[in-house]
C-alpha cells in the first residue's frame, strides 16, 4: 500500500486514506511540531479513541497548539473530568430507538444509524458513548427499518447518519437506495457526514450518479465549523455535488476556543456560501461526558449571535438551535 502523506493523500482513493487515518496522538504531535509537555501525551484516548485523516490535518497550522482544527480532534486530558449536567446520552436517545439501528425523534422524520463509526473523531461528538454494539447494519437490518417506515406513513424522509453513512461503498450505498426507493412516501433523503469534508475524494463519480438517479432528492448536510477546514478539494467536491443537483447544507457546532467569535463565524458562512453550501444549523454544544471544556456561557453566545445577525445578510445566518432530550424538534434560542 502506498503510505499516505500531507503532500500525497489527495491522490489516493478516499478509503485507502481512510485506512491509514492518524490514531496516535504523538504521531500527530510530530507531523504538527508539537510537543507534548504542553499538550499532554493524548491519553483520553483511553475514552474515545483518535482518528484523523492526513487531508484533514493537512490544513492544520504547523506549530500552533490553538489552530482550530486540531483542538477539534486532540485528546484534552479534560476529557477525564466530570461536570455537572454532562452525560453519556445527553439526548437520550435509547429511549427513541424502537429496533435496532433506527431513531425516531421527529414526526415525519426517521433516522437511520448507517454505521458505527467515523472517519474523523471529533472530541465534542454526542454520540461519543453512543452503544454501537446493541444496534444492527447493513442489507440483513434494512428492510425492518423500511418495514417499520411503512407502518408510519407520516414519515416522508429518511435521514441517514452514524457514524458516518459514507462509509457505507458506493455499491452498498445504492442498494439501500434502491431500497428506500420501494417506499413511494419517502420523498427526501438526507445524508448527515463529516467524510466529504475530510476526505474530499468521497465525493466520486459513482456517488454523484447514484444520488441523479433516484426517485427522491438528495440532500447532503455537512458539519463544518472553521473557514479553515475548507480548502480547495473540499470546494471542488462542493461543486461537484452542486453540479449534480444535490442540495446542501451546512450545520455548525459552536465551540470555545474553535469558533466562538462573531468573525470566525462570518468567515464560515461567507466561503460555505462560496462553495454552494447553505449555511443551516448554528448548534450549541450537546452536554456528553468528556466535552465540557467545549462550553460557552450561554450570555456569550447571545452576544456573538446578535453581532453575527448584524454582520451578515439573513440568507447567511444558520438557525441558532439547542437539541434537547424528548423534545419533538431542536429548540431555537431566540435573542431577547
Amino acid at each position: 500500500m502506498i503510505p499516505c502523506s500531507i503532500n500525497t493523500c489527495h491522490n489516493l482513493e478516499w478509503k485507502k486514506q481512510l485506512a491509514q487515518a492518524v490514531t496516535s496522538p504523538a504521531e500527530l504531535l510530530s507531523i504538527l511540531n508539537l510537543k507534548s509537555d504542553e499538550l499532554g501525551l493524548g491519553k483520553a484516548t483511553e475514552l474515545f479513541g483518535m482518528k484523523v485523516p492526513h487531508a484533514f490535518i493537512a490544513r492544520m497550522e504547523k506549530n500552533n497548539p490553538k489552530d482550530p482544527l486540531f483542538l477539534q480532534v486532540w485528546p484534552e486530558d479534560k476529557e477525564f473530568e466530570l461536570a455537572d449536567g454532562f452525560s453519556k446520552d445527553p439526548l437520550q436517545e435509547q429511549s427513541a430507538n424502537p429496533i435496532p439501528g433506527l431513531l425516531h425523534k421527529y414526526g415525519s422524520r426517521v433516522l437511520t444509524i448507517s454505521a458505527a463509526s467515523c472517519a474523523v473523531n471529533c472530541r465534542y461528538c454526542f454520540r461519543r458513548h453512543f452503544p454501537y454494539d446493541e444496534q444492527k447494519y447493513g442489507d440483513s437490518n434494512w428492510q425492518d427499518w423500511l418495514d417499520y417506515v411503512t407502518k408510519h406513513p407520516e414519515i416522508n424522509e429518511i435521514i441517514l447518519s452514524g457514524g458516518d453513512p459514507l462509509l457505507l461503498s458506493d455499491e452498498k450505498l445504492s442498494r439501500l437506495f434502491n431500497r428506500i426507493s420501494s417506499l413511494p412516501q419517502i420523498k427526501r433523503v438526507r445524508i448527515h457526514s463529516r467524510l466529504p469534508l475530510v476526505i474530499p475524494n468521497r465525493i466520486t463519480q459513482d456517488f454523484l450518479e447514484l444520488c441523479t438517479s433516484v426517485g427522491f432528492r438528495v440532500i447532503l448536510v455537512w458539519h463544518i465549523n472553521h473557514a479553515n477546514e475548507i480548502d480547495q478539494h473540499v470546494k471542488e467536491a462542493a461543486e461537484k455535488c452542486h453540479a449534480a443537483n444535490i442540495m446542501q447544507l451546512n450545520q455548525s457546532v459552536l465551540l470555545k476556543g474553535v469558533n466562538d467569535t462573531c468573525q470566525q463565524l462570518q468567515s464560515l458562512s461567507e466561503k460555505l456560501f462560496d462553495c454552494m453550501i447553505q449555511p443551516y444549523y448554528l448548534h450549541t454544544l450537546d452536554p456528553v461526558q468528556g466535552a465540557a471544556h467545549f462550553e460557552l456561557p450561554e450570555s456569550v453566545i447571545r452576544d456573538i449571535y446578535s453581532e453575527l445577525l448584524a454582520s451578515l445578510p439573513g440568507f447567511l445566518v444558520p438557525k441558532l438551535v439547542k437539541e434537547e432530550a424528548n423534545r419533538r424538534s431542536k429548540t431555537p434560542l431566540l435573542l431577547s
